[in-house]
């Protein structure tokens, strides 16, 4: 029997997830390590096969999503790092855009640059905006350069030349001094990084990678020698913010490609789960221990961007577009100074965690919120794995009371409302102020408290339906087992899009293809499980922003053209509220996305059933506003539950890896796939 895994560790819980080449699926859930992420992910793959009766050999498919470079980059403790920049250039890192954080508060900090401006050194050479050289390299200022870097005590070193994506010959010079006077340091060129325009951010972007490769080099290390302990001998794989998987070969030597690896692998699996459903306009919420992650997905397809800031440093690689907020299970309520409630963006994390979790946290969370409320359970979670200190969350709760002089309910409560509206704002910056109506929408809730609070959240923005999967508290593991192995290659080229332009966007494309291939071969990936996207930036000759616009897969002729500029105004006017179709457009920057399908999980159907009193186990003291205050709720068991049965609200479905509330005013009914499919009764 050959078996495959995907494992999602998040902040919080490692979450893992199997199928077998019969079909069968199995979850296991655990406490996250945070000192050493490898440590939980090893133990839940051995946790699992050992709860299945699988050996390790019979491992065929090993992928997981981590956070392991985005926590070295948010906690500031990634490798000392120095920087090799064009003469005139060293503090570009600092100066960036000149915008302050926050335009209106005058004391705001900007970030601490990740490198000092003493490891930031500049040597002579210069490109032109042509690709022309206008200054040859001085090989023996770099010489210089990295022997006084070796001094310094750096451990990676980040290389960035003014144009050198145009021309990238000095930061390949460079490379081959490095290796000669450097060689176990780590590098980033950022023609390799991004080859793209804009110094500062392709700049950033190279710093970031340098900065967390080595950390990211180490774990991978260790996560190779924890599997081959356990027998695993496939290679695992690492999912990136794209969505997609990479070898952990590739992730060492792109690790600023997984910042946002564990949320994008959610997005995945929520995708695969609706659409099978028969749903294709989603917005995904993905509600954790520390955060909450939500994207859009139109007619299938996740919306992308190229750029995010990650605490507070930008960072230019494809990635879904998914809007991040400081609002999870552990997020932490505390009393600000004018004497208003606020949650988060603290977290208890996943030690101490919530006071609820009996692991010595003692701060009011989202979480203990729910269980003083009686929403969760006040026994165990985890299907009676975890037990419940539900004493401790009330009196978490009740000292925030004693400030507030509130009863307990009115304040947990209070935190509740507070969250919802946090992820209400969440979704309206990946939905509303992108042009796209939420009530057009079906909303994907997952993760451990995403089915808690989606009802609210639903209401809160007319969302008229809630998908919630079978394994929601799983789905980001679920998603590594449907995610294939995808890579992007970008290459800046302004050009006018006119006819005469076209044969210069063939050939740039053509070069981009050519490096697919060798992407491709390099993962040997067979020719028929090869596919590509291309896609240009586009934008309107002035304009300092630009619009992903899809270009077809053969070489461009004047139609195509026609057609390219069309689309190009019809989302400007999507994303603007206007377009101007007089006006010259240019391509800025061409991409390719380069994928290789792999075989996945597939859905399995669930028997029918009506009689919905099989899936009764009990009821539930709950405290629901909507309803006056206390109330009995019906408690449903979801594995119990079979296709067609249907339940009204209020109630409270429960299962191993999450709890789904479901509020007075509504229904549930169960599809063929056993997803819960949640709508207002009227």
């Amino acid at each position: 029997m050959a078996v495959r895994i995907g494992v999602d560790a998040g902040g919080t819980f490692t979450d893992v997830c199997l199928t077998t080449d019969r079909g069968e699926l199995g979850v296991y859930k655990l406490s996250s390590s945070p000192r050493d992420p490898s440590e939980a992910i090893a133990g839940g793959v051995a946790a699992i096969l050992s709860q299945e009766g699988a050996a390790a050999e019979s491992v065929a498919y090993l992928g997981h999503g981590t956070t392991v470079a985005t926590n070295a980059l948010l906690e500031g403790r990634g490798a000392r790092t120095g920087v090799v920049t064009t003469d005139g250039f060293r503090d570009l890192l600092e100066l960036g855009r000149q915008r302050r954080p926050d335009l209106y508060d005058l004391q705001v900090d900007k970030p601490v640059p990740l490198v000092r401006r003493a490891l930031r050194f500049e040597v002579p050479e210069r490109v032109r905006a042509t690709g022309e050289v206008l200054r040859p390299l001085n090989r023996a200022a770099v010489r210089h350069t990295i022997r006084e870097l070796k001094a310094a005590g750096v451990e990676a070193i980040a290389v960035c030349f003014l144009y050198s994506y145009l021309m990238p010959e000095h930061e390949n010079a460079a490379a081959e001094i490095i290796a000669e006077e450097f060689p176990e340091a780590y590098l980033s060129l950022s023609h390799d990084v991004l080859a793209e325009f804009r110094e500062y951010e392709r700049l950033s972007t190279t710093v970031v990678n340098s900065y967390v490769g080595p950390i990211m080099s180490r774990y991978i290390h260790h996560l190779r020698e924890r599997f081959r302990a356990e027998g695993v001998r496939v290679p695992p794989y690492i999912t990136q913010s794209n969505g997609g998987i990479i070898s952990l070969d590739v992730a060492a030597e792109a690790p600023v490609r997984t910042v946002l690896s564990g949320p994008a692998a959610g997005v995945v699996g929520a995708a695969t789960v609706a659409t099978a459903a028969g749903y294709a306009d989603l917005i995904t919420f993905d509600m954790g221990g520390t955060s909450t992650d939500v994207a859009l997905i139109a007619g299938g397809q996740s919306t992308t961007k190229t750029e995010q800031e990650v605490a507070g440093y930008p960072i230019r690689t494809p990635m879904i577009d998914i809007n991040t907020v400081g609002a999870g299970g552990g997020s932490i309520a505390w009393i600000d100074s004018g004497g208003h409630l606020k949650v988060g963006p603290q977290s208890a994390g996943a030690a101490p965690g919530p006071a609820c979790y009996g692991r010595g946290g003692t701060e009011p969370t989202v979480t203990d919120a729910n269980v003083a409320l009686g929403i969760l359970g006040r026994e165990a979670l985890l299907g009676g794995r975890m037990p419940i200190d539900a004493p401790a969350a009330d009196q978490a709760i009740d000292h925030l009371a004693s400030g507030l002089s509130l009863r307990r309910e009115d304040v947990a409560q209070g935190i509740i409302a507070l969250v919802t509206a946090n992820m209400v704002r969440a979704i309206r910056v990946i939905s509303v102020e992108r042009g796209y109506d939420p009530r057009d929408y079906t909303l994907v809730a997952f993760g451990g408290a995403g089915p808690l609070h989606a009802a609210r959240l639903a209401r809160e923005l007319d969302i008229p339906r809630v998908l919630v999967p079978t394994i929601p508290g799983l789905l980001s593991a679920f998603g590594l087992l449907v995610a294939d192995l995808r890579t992007d290659f970008s290459r800046t080229q302004v050009l006018s899009a006119r006819t005469e332009s076209l044969p210069t966007v063939n050939a740039g494309f053509g070069e981009l293809h050519h490096a697919a291939e060798t992407w491709f071969a390099r993962e040997r990936i067979p020719g028929p499980d090869r596919q590509t996207r291309r896609i240009a930036d586009m934008r309107y000759v002035g304009q300092n922003y630009e619009l992903p616009i899809e270009i077809p897969s053969h070489a461009l002729t004047p139609t195509d053209l026609s057609a390219i500029l069309t689309a190009f105004h019809a989302a400007h006017d999507q994303a603007y509220g206007y377009a101007a179709a007089e006006e010259s457009v240019q391509f800025v920057t061409l991409r390719l996305e380069a994928t290789g399908t792999v075989p996945k999980a597939e859905l399995r159907r669930i028997p029918r059933g009506d009689h919905t009193d099989d899936a009764e186990i009990g009821s539930r003291r709950m405290y629901l506003p909507e309803t006056g205050g206390w109330c009995n709720v019906p408690l449903y068991a979801r594995d119990r539950f079979r296709s067609g049965m249907g339940i009204p609200g209020p109630a409270i479905v429960e299962q191993m890896d999450a709890t789904t509330l479901i509020l007075p005013g509504q229904h549930v009914s169960v599809d063929e796939y056993g997803n819960l499919i949640l709508t207002d009764a009227t």
